[in-house]
């Protein structure tokens, strides 16, 4: 089959011949290949996350990229992006073009900048609640803005992004390329989290003091409960009698072991009481006066 008309041009392929070729080629790769994972666009839209349209969005914003990233649209929704995988700081796809066998894409971009990366760490302090908030895109518009500022973001600018094409296209940027740009954001839309794989940069940093004062308040709410409870020492004082330290009876031998189970009871009693005193403050204290003496008996009876 011919891909050149008479005059020596590309000749014109429709829509559906380049989405029947990409189909067929697809079909051949998975044969060799199981692990292939194509670019696959649901409904109208390129993207539909957060995190895919930043993507996309930044694309956008650069003078480099206007002219040509626009080239890629149509390949990637018609399924030319047979594979795309993403790893730290580097891209590699197979994009189906022209040609029988599809071109290979590989694009480089640099880590997030030191400075940058530790304005974005502090920016995000108490802003962040969990990671799930900030791979869902559920953050504050000011952390919105920060992280898609213009050169100064978590996303990477012409000068942070390498690429090459094993297609015969001379141009600055090919669509194969264009094409692959656009599939990274649609694959974001399936795994933000493959944004900070490809930016080497550790997403858990932007939520660490999140945690921290998440921690610092339940720790804080234990303390509060912990301090309702009526200490061992008190429970003497409060009915009348005394309860021997647990020190002190291990010292004095089999004496003390046998009072053991006496001052257990004892101080199950008390918890009783107490508890009972807590649900009804008035007969809490009548029965509280009651059995103070009773108890009081028991004890030096039993010494």
């Amino acid at each position: 089959m011919s891909y050149h008309d008479y005059y020596g041009y590309p000749r014109y392929v429709s829509v559906a011949e380049k989405r029947t070729r990409a189909r067929r080629k697809l079909e051949q790769l998975r044969k060799k290949h199981p692990d292939v994972r194509p670019v696959v666009i649901e409904g109208s839209a390129l993207v539909r996350t957060w995190w895919g349209k930043a993507w996309n969005g930044n694309l956008g914003k650069y003078a480099d990229y206007t002219n040509r990233i626009e080239r890629g649209r149509s390949y990637v929704r018609h399924g030319a992006v047979l594979d795309l995988q993403i790893s730290r700081g580097q891209i590699g796809a197979l994009v189906q073009g022209s040609r029988r066998s599809p071109y290979n894409v590989v694009i480089k971009i640099k880590p997030i900048s030191g400075p940058t990366w530790k304005q974005i760490k502090a920016a995000c302090e108490g802003q962040l609640a969990s990671l799930q908030e900030l791979l869902e895109g559920r953050f504050p518009k000011g952390l919105a803005e920060l992280f898609t500022a213009k050169g100064s973001g978590l996303f990477p600018s012409p000068k942070e992004i390498d690429f090459q094409c094993s297609c015969p296209d001379w141009a600055y940027m090919c669509k194969h390329v264009a094409a692959t740009l656009y599939g990274i954001g649609t694959r974001l839309d399936e795994d933000p989290g493959l944004f900070f794989v490809l930016r080497k940069a550790k997403m858990e940093d932007l939520v660490t003091q999140a945690v921290r004062d998440t921690s610092a308040r339940l720790l804080k709410q234990a303390q509060k409960k912990t301090s309702r409870v009526i200490d061992d020492s008190d429970l003497g004082d409060v009915f009348g009698i005394e309860l021997e330290p647990a020190a002190a009876a291990e010292d004095e031998g089999s004496e003390a072991k046998a009072a053991k189970p006496r001052a257990a009871a004892a101080g199950a009693q008390c918890e009783l009481l107490v508890k009972k005193a807590r649900d009804n403050p008035r007969r809490g204290r009548a029965e509280t006066t009651a059995q103070k003496a009773t108890i009081g008996t028991r004890a030096k009876k039993k010494k």
